[in-house]
C-alpha cells in the first residue's frame, strides 16, 4: 500500500499542490516583473525538485516524485479551483491552500513524512524570496526580498510550522483545515 492510499483524489491534489501555493503566496504578496516572475517561478520548480531528489526520501518524497515523473493528469479530472480577481485574493487562496495541504500531510501521514514536507515548503518559500530583487529598476537598487515578503513568509511560516505566539484556536464549530468539516 502507498501512502498516496490515505489521501483521497482531491486530498492529493492538495498535497501535490501545496509547494507550488506556498510559492505563489509570496510571488503574490510582492509581484515582480516578467523577469522576476521568471525567477521565482524557476526557484520554485529547483527548490521542489531538490526537496523530492534527496537522499534518504521519506514515503511522502517518493509518492510526490513518481507523480512528478509520471504522466500528467487531464485537465479536466483536476478539481475545479475559484479563479482569483487580483493578488490578495490569490495570496489568501494560496494561504488556504498550504494551510490545508498542511493538514492533510500532518493527520494522513507519519511525523517523519510531515517534517519532510514542511521543509520543503519552507524551502519553496525562501527560495521563492530570494529569486528575484524587488523594487528598483532594471536590477539596479530595490531589496532582496521586500516587506511585504517578509511579512507573508512570517505568515507561511507559521502555517507551515506553527511559530507564532500570536496563535489563535480555531473555533469549536469551525471545518476542519481541509474544508471537510470533519476533524479526523
Amino acid at each position: 500500500m502507498s501512502i498516496k492510499d490515505n489521501f483521497t483524489a482531491d486530498e492529493w491534489f492538495k498535497v501535490m499542490t501545496g509547494p507550488g501555493r506556498a510559492g505563489a503566496a509570496v510571488v503574490a504578496a510582492s509581484p515582480s516583473g516578467v523577469t522576476g516572475l521568471i525567477a521565482e517561478a524557476q526557484a520554485i520548480a529547483a527548490a521542489v525538485r531538490e526537496s523530492v531528489s534527496r537522499e534518504g526520501r521519506t514515503p511522502l518524497m517518493e509518492a510526490m516524485t513518481a507523480d512528478l515523473l509520471g504522466k500528467p493528469p487531464r485537465p479536466e479530472d483536476l478539481p475545479q479551483q475559484d479563479k482569483v480577481k487580483n493578488m490578495d485574493e490569490a495570496k489568501a487562496q494560496s494561504l488556504e491552500g498550504v494551510r490545508q495541504a498542511v493538514w492533510l500531510v500532518s493527520s494522513k501521514a507519519s511525523p517523519e513524512d510531515a517534517q519532510a514536507y514542511k521543509d520543503m515548503l519552507m524551502q519553496v518559500v525562501e527560495a521563492t524570496a530570494k529569486a528575484a530583487k524587488e523594487g528598483g529598476f532594471l536590477g539596479i537598487g530595490g531589496e532582496q526580498v521586500s516587506e511585504k515578503e517578509r511579512a507573508v513568509m512570517a505568515e507561511l511560516q507559521e502555517i507551515i510550522r506553527g511559530t507564532s505566539s500570536a496563535s489563535v484556536a480555531p473555533a469549536a464549530n469551525a471545518p476542519a483545515p481541509d474544508g471537510s468539516g470533519n476533524s479526523n
